[in-house]
């Protein structure tokens, strides 16, 4: 039998992570280097299944950082038992430990989380060792601060195989991917991340992002986005690593996440960001219901939203939001006003389409749970999520012709402000209400900079 030190013989791989090059590989792949392992790669957002790979394996380790990623992590589960039953298969990732008994289901000796890099290293030991997996068999999630190494990219798809940024002219740019910073110090009862990290955040050193940035420029890349889960939540770190990576790429452009409580708490440091190359923030607006903000802890109010619009405008940071309007807690007027209110403040522009028919996920494990547990009706397997059914049933209604409407307009490429028009024009057929505009928003074919990949989990 090969070594597990081979070349090959631990296969690390990546089904899904929001169009960019897969941290769930370049990361445990360092990991595992220094360790004198010799990892293969595979991201089947990009690559086809090699069964090569899969054969030669003898640990394969499936990265499951989100919801999307878990879903499609067990599809390949499945093939690649069939193509070399002997392997062994572990999940790593945030979804990990949610999701223990589905994966221990499709096979898994071993189910990382947290800050999981170094148990996956003793996993792979214990592999090579043939030890006794006992240890593994309890879902294991890690909340402390590791060395981390500099992400190996080595093996990985180039940069061109991903999506691109695109400024404010309409000009595209090869995007990259780093972190800064790990965790996160809220707990919106909604995210995954709080079950696990529980309020915890561990900054990385400044140099590893600096080095992981410049590893990217070589390969061409020309923006970065920073995909911690809050960019500010160490606000000086965060200026500290931008300042940095401007002195020495002063061409390169970056986007990051922050929480709208952020964007109006650390206003003042938004435009120092901007000098430094930043063309847009995501953030987790969800709603403008101070009633289901409450519900979700987001921490901020609907005023704090429009302070936190204007933060970023005086700052010439473009705010990209991200919604969830379908909650068993969200109301048909509420939807429709949150339309009306995109509108009225022109903020439709920095919108995708598809944030307008997001519906709740509730996964095994979520703080929400205790909230949703009035609605939730059940464990969908298929789905990873709690089924929940809305009191008002043209809200369920609605947001199933939503998610049609907005995957057949994306599907064929149709302007944005058409599509928001039809949203519009179902809100108020549901809603009773005549269709008393013409259009919602006006096509100016200038949209706010953004990646060309728009999804978020």
């Amino acid at each position: 039998m090969s070594s597990l030190a081979d070349p090959g013989a631990v296969l690390l791989v990546s089904t899904y992570e929001l169009g960019h090059q897969p941290a769930g590989i370049a990361v445990p792949k360092a990991f595992l280097e220094r360790a004198g392992f010799h990892p293969a790669a595979l991201d089947l957002a990009v690559e086809p299944l090699d069964e090569a790979l899969v054969r030669a394996a003898r640990l394969i380790a499936v990265s499951v950082p989100m919801h999307t990623a878990a879903r499609l992590g067990l599809a390949f589960a499945e093939r690649a038992r069939a193509i070399q039953p002997r392997a062994l298969l572990a999940f790593h990732g945030l979804y990990a430990p949610l999701l223990d008994r589905l994966f221990r289901r499709a096979g898994a000796c071993a189910v990382l989380g947290g800050e999981c890099e170094e148990d996956l290293v003793a996993l792979a030991r214990a592999v090579a060792a043939g030890a006794d997996l006992a240890p593994f068999l309890a879902p294991r999630t890690v909340v402390t601060r590791l060395d981390y190494p500099v992400p190996s990219r080595t093996g990985l798809p180039s940069p061109p195989r991903y999506a691109r940024a695109i400024d404010g002219d309409g000009r595209e740019r090869l995007a990259g991917y780093a972190e800064a910073t790990r965790g996160c110090k809220h707990l919106c009862r909604h995210c995954p991340i709080p079950a696990l990290y529980r309020g915890r955040f561990f900054a990385i050193p400044v140099e590893r992002v600096v080095e992981d940035v410049a590893n990217q420029v070589a390969a061409g890349v020309r923006h970065i986005t920073f995909g911690d889960p809050d960019f500010l939540n160490g606000p000086r770190h965060a200026l500290r690593v931008a300042g940095e990576v401007h002195a020495r790429f002063p061409e390169l452009s970056f986007d990051f996440t922050a929480k709208v409580e952020h964007l109006v708490r650390h206003a003042d440091a938004l435009p120092e960001l901007c000098q430094a190359g930043a063309l847009f923030v995501v953030s987790a607006v969800e709603a403008l219901s101070d009633a289901v903000l409450e519900r979700l802890a987001k921490g901020h109010t609907r005023a704090d939203v429009f302070r936190a619009f204007e933060a970023c405008r005086a700052a010439g940071l473009a705010l990209r939001p991200s919604l969830i309007p379908f909650t068993p807690w969200s109301s048909l007027d509420e939807y429709l006003d949150l339309i009306e209110t995109f509108a009225r403040e022109r903020w439709l522009d920095t919108l995708d389409p598809v944030q307008l028919s997001l519906r709740l996920l509730v996964p095994p494990g979520s703080l929400l749970l205790e909230e949703a547990s009035s609605v939730a009706e059940g464990l969908d397997e298929g789905a990873l999520s709690y089924r929940w059914r809305h009191p008002d049933p043209r809200m369920d209604a609605l947001q199933s012709e939503v998610a049609r409407v907005v995957e057949e307009a994306a599907e064929k490429r149709h302007p944005p402000a058409a599509t928001f028009d039809r949203v519009w024009r179902l809100a108020l057929t549901a809603a009773g209400r005549p269709h008393e505009r013409v259009a919602i928003a006006a096509d100016t074919g200038k949209r706010a900079p953004r990646l060309t990949e728009n999804w978020f989990c």
